[in-house]
């Protein structure tokens, strides 16, 4: 409802404008009524005439009246879709890490899209239907009733049959649609996987494989829609049954009481008008409830995102503002995925960063590396312990705040479409166009982006399919740089480009990062030799820290991962 308030005006006038259209509607057995028994049974033209003119004149009423609700009842649904699925983004933005981890992106996709269309949909119908058929439904009863109140036992009759239906069709067909939707899911997951990684799928010869995974998938949704559909299927048959053998006993019972003479048969004819009347809305009441029983699945899919909170949230007294100088200490740090709080990736883990300093960070696969840079900025909260920045606690510093100091290239360079200037200053819309190309040239990309015809204005297609691997990175590292952060975390974010880039980046950073603190996640030694502190990551733990030289001297995994790259048994020159 609060989502439909906006557009109270509209949701009121396409009801009132309905409500007219049902009662010119249902004036018009009435005046068929009075054509047979007095027009034509007197043989008076001049009353066949009016009332043909007036039934006109009523269709004309009618059609004026159901044609605004209808414009009426669009717009205020569209608006209600619109704010619905803007909103609903702007949760799925607010997300934490650990909320998305949950909610997979197909579901999101689905629940962004088919489930707010169910909605809108929904709601423009119940602004035409909920009026038409229940208003057709009453006022038709009534006026059978008082048309010949003596055939009114077939109504009594044949109600129940209807109701029946409906009632059983409503029971099974919730968790029908609840069905559906899971597997547009799927669907969607399936789509998203194969879209992102059409690469991969050809580089492995696997188009065959998710080809299959696509068939069956779809399979188990057409399967799900056509079980619902069976479902679905019962109703208007056995309405269409019901309402035909109305009209039967209509015209049985009716037809007696006219051959002896205790009935008319403008009475007949418009008690069968409002026979079909009623149970033509009973059968719109259905299909109602139908499509109201697939909302309510999409409306329930819609709300789990809607009350879903953030594991990471701002404190009631958090700091709005702090201008960092970079200090930053993790204490007795546990960290889990899990909110249990159970199989914890990185166990009381304590160290110092102090501004100006590159601390690198080296381990196997899986060791924690990254999900230790995460907790810097808050994308996860810390399970145990506490992590500070320049003395105060992360967690009561507000998000935004926290993160306008921190500068991070991830170890997916994810960018958008757009161009390549956009994409360097996405975190700051602000910098000018000699800021842009000062960290594009820190970051080595200066050159490349050159050379493109439109230079930095050089359209970026959709997740840099144009650019390779370390093209990307380097447009990354730029957009981190860009935002001259007090604390800058480059998590492998150099791993597709070149020894010799590299460097020349590294270089470039002593320079730009003085007095500023930087975290390096990566996997090729050489690039951390010449950091100030190097921590060694085992299982979650830092079992070593120091630098090079000090590690190399007492250290035994140190030892054996430069042994394995660069050490062959020979001592390198480390300067070189």
């Amino acid at each position: 409802m609060r989502f439909l308030k906006p557009y109270w005006h509209w949701a009121t006038l396409a009801p009132l404008l309905m409500v007219l259209e049902v009662a010119m509607d249902l004036m018009q057995p009435r005046l068929i009524e009075r054509i047979v028994d007095v027009g034509i049974a007197q043989q008076d033209m001049q009353i066949v005439i009016n009332t043909g003119l007036l039934m006109v004149g009523y269709a004309l009423i009618g059609a004026v009246g159901g044609t605004g609700c209808s414009i009426f009842a669009t717009l205020a649904g569209l608006g209600f879709g619109a704010d619905l699925r803007e909103t609903l983004f702007k949760k799925v933005e607010s997300l934490s890490f650990g909320n998305l981890d949950e909610l997979e992106t197909g579901q999101l996709v689905t629940r962004l899209t088919n489930d707010v269309t169910q909605m809108e949909q929904m709601v423009r119908m119940m602004l035409v239907m909920l009026i038409r058929a229940p208003f057709t439904l009453i006022g038709s009863l009534i006026l059978a009733i008082t048309t010949s109140p003596s055939l009114s036992f077939i109504l009594v009759a044949l109600m129940p049959v209807v109701l029946a239906v409906v009632l059983f069709v409503i029971r099974r067909a919730y968790p029908l649609f609840l069905g559906i939707q899971r597997r547009l899911d799927d669907l969607n997951t399936v789509m998203q996987e194969n879209l992102s990684g059409v690469r991969v799928v050809k580089a492995f010869v696997r188009a065959d494989y998710e080809e299959d995974r696509f068939r069956a998938t779809n399979a188990d949704l057409m399967q799900q829609t056509v079980h619902a559909a069976r479902t679905i299927a019962v109703t208007m048959p056995v309405m269409i049954m019901t309402l035909n053998l109305g009209v039967i006993a209509t015209l049985w019972f009716g037809g007696v009481r006219v051959t002896v003479g205790d009935m008319q048969v403008g009475q007949i004819i418009a008690f069968t008008n409002y026979l079909m009347r009623t149970l033509m809305s009973l059968m719109f009441v259905s299909m109602m409830v139908m499509r109201l029983a697939r909302a309510q699945a999409s409306s329930d899919r819609i709300q789990e995102v809607l009350d879903s909170k953030p594991y990471v949230q701002n404190r009631p007294d958090a700091r709005p503002a702090l201008d960092a100088q970079g200090r930053v200490a993790f204490e007795g740090v546990t960290f889990s995925y899990g909110q249990d709080g159970q199989d914890a990736v990185l166990k009381d883990l304590s160290f110092v960063a102090e501004p100006g300093q590159t601390v690198a960070l080296l381990g196997a696969t899986g060791s924690g590396k990254s999900s230790l840079v995460h907790l810097i900025p808050r994308f996860y909260d810390v399970s145990h312990g506490r992590i500070t920045l320049d003395g105060v606690d992360v967690r009561d510093v507000d998000k935004t705040a926290l993160r306008r100091n921190i500068g991070i290239a991830l170890q997916e360079s994810v960018l958008f479409s757009g161009t390549i200037r956009d994409n360097i200053r996405y975190g700051r819309p602000e910098a000018t166009d000699e800021e842009v190309e000062a960290a594009a040239k820190a970051a080595q990309a200066h050159d490349f982006i050159l050379e493109f015809p439109e230079g930095y204005d050089s359209v970026v297609g959709q997740r840099g399919v144009n650019l390779s691997g370390g093209q990307k990175q380097r447009i990354a590292i730029a957009r981190a740089l860009v935002t001259q952060p007090a604390v800058l975390i480059l998590d492998d974010s150099t791993s597709s480009v070149d020894v010799e880039t590299e460097t020349k980046i590294q270089d470039a950073l002593v320079e730009l990062m003085a007095n500023r603190t930087s975290f390096v996640i990566a996997q090729r030694i050489s690039t951390v030799l010449t950091a100030d502190k190097i921590l060694v990551l085992d299982d979650g733990q830092v079992v070593a820290e120091g630098t090079h030289r000090e590690l190399l001297e007492t250290s035994p995994v140190y030892r054996d991962i430069y042994d394995s790259q660069l050490g062959n048994g020979v001592e390198t020159n480390v300067a070189a």
